[in-house]
């Protein structure tokens, strides 16, 4: 691995990275971004297909030689947030209400970064996949370029990814094999009850009562029926109801919110168990109700292999002692569609300065930014990962 290459090469991305955060787009309409990839590849010769599910790209590149039959995957999520960037960097966002604010345009940099390193060395045996996938925040978009044949058109052996981590310092990676990040899943319920007066609330059916039992009945399914050691948090993040007006009794309200779990059974039974409460209480105070559940991102759930073998590759980049273990949390990433599929693994890389810095603000703040600084770390552990799982 050449380091003086990959420095070149990072210089040059942090310019891509910051050309990307000057526009921004979210789910399934990240043109630019599409546009963006596909003029780098295309120049540096890399084969590639573009607008897979809306607006991913997809490209190909083979090493000295290919008589090993192998492949691996590298992914990078290329969207954005809606939000309003505050954080007063000469490059900031350029589209009103929309922002890079996950990292997404560092990890899209990086991607490309590693893509003209293997180009121009081609020190590997087999294939490398570079998955450029659109509409990671809530958009399902690793499951819809699985659901387009990404596996039948561009098959591979094992993937991997990352995220940039501004809560561990730069230098250092943190991983652990197993449950990594939860599935998320959302739910909005609808009560309709009959408005009314403030001063004869018995005339009408009030729901403003039935939903403040609602969200506690919610609560108990984790405190109650959960065994404490499975992690599951059920969290109402709205809970819209009435006018306006101080004497008016509203007749609908509208709860929504996330849950959060590991494990695919009791998944399952959250949800049937919110099903079962929200008819059964609404039932009990005289009220209709309708109750919808959407799953968006599976669990990120690293192979053991795969894990080893990104620790090994992390090692070489950093030091041993600069890998972590990675403590599970409950935040979604639908890299575990991938993970359903093919063994692999998914690693935090460390972005956080020790003096202060729009580099250490937590992840969709608005006043966060990217750290370029790391691009040439992630670069070399790409490299070197291919360079030893596809050995010349």
């Amino acid at each position: 691995m050449s380091d003086s290459t990959i420095d070149r090469i990072a210089e040059d991305a942090a310019e891509w990275r910051r050309e990307l955060h000057r526009h921004p787009q979210t789910m399934y309409e990240e043109t630019f971004a599409n546009d963006f990839i596909s003029r780098r590849l295309a120049d540096w010769k890399i084969p590639f297909e573009r607008n897979i599910a809306g607006t991913g790209v997809v490209a190909t590149i083979e090493g000295v030689s290919n008589t090993s039959g192998r492949s691996i995957a590298l992914r990078a999520d290329i969207d954005a947030l809606d939000i309003e960037e505050q954080s007063g960097q000469p490059w900031a966002s350029q589209i009103a209400g929309k922002m890079h604010g996950c990292g997404h345009d560092g990890h899209t940099a990086s991607l490309l970064a590693t893509a003209k390193y293997l180009s121009e060395t081609r020190r590997f045996n087999g294939l490398v996949r570079l998955i450029f996938q659109p509409a990671e925040e809530g958009g399902r978009g690793a499951f819809r370029m699985l659901d387009e044949g990404l596996l039948n058109r561009f098959p591979f052996d094992e993937i991997y990814g990352y995220h940039n981590w501004p809560g561990l310092p730069r230098g250092t990676f943190a991983i652990r094999s197993g449950e990594m990040l939860a599935a998320a899943d959302v739910f909005e319920i609808v009560l309709t009850g009959k408005g009314g007066h403030a001063a004869m609330p018995h005339l009408g059916t009030d729901v403003i009562p039935v939903a403040s039992q609602l969200v506690l009945g919610l609560q108990t399914l984790v405190s109650r029926e959960t065994d404490p050691m499975v992690p599951a948090v059920i969290s109402v993040t709205n809970f819209k109801v009435g006018t306006g007006a101080l004497n008016v009794i509203g007749e609908t309200a509208q709860l929504s919110g996330t849950v959060r779990t590991f494990s695919p059974e009791h998944r399952s039974t959250l949800e049937r168990r919110m099903r079962e409460i929200v008819d059964g209480i609404a039932s009990a105070f005289g009220v209709r109700s309708t109750f919808k559940y959407s799953r968006i991102t599976d669990p990120v759930i690293n192979t053991p292999e795969a894990t080893s073998h990104s620790q090994a590759a992390a090692a070489e980049v950093v030091g041993a002692g600069n890998v972590k273990d990675f403590k599970p949390m409950m935040g979604g990433e639908d890299f575990g569609g991938f993970l359903e599929v093919r063994p692999g693994a998914f690693i935090a890389v460390g972005q956080a300065e020790s003096e202060p810095s729009p580099h250490n603000f937590g992840l969709h703040s608005p006043k966060y930014d990217f750290n370029d600084a790391i691009i040439s770390i992630v670069c070399r552990y790409f490299a070197r990962l291919v360079e030893r799982r596809l050995p010349a």
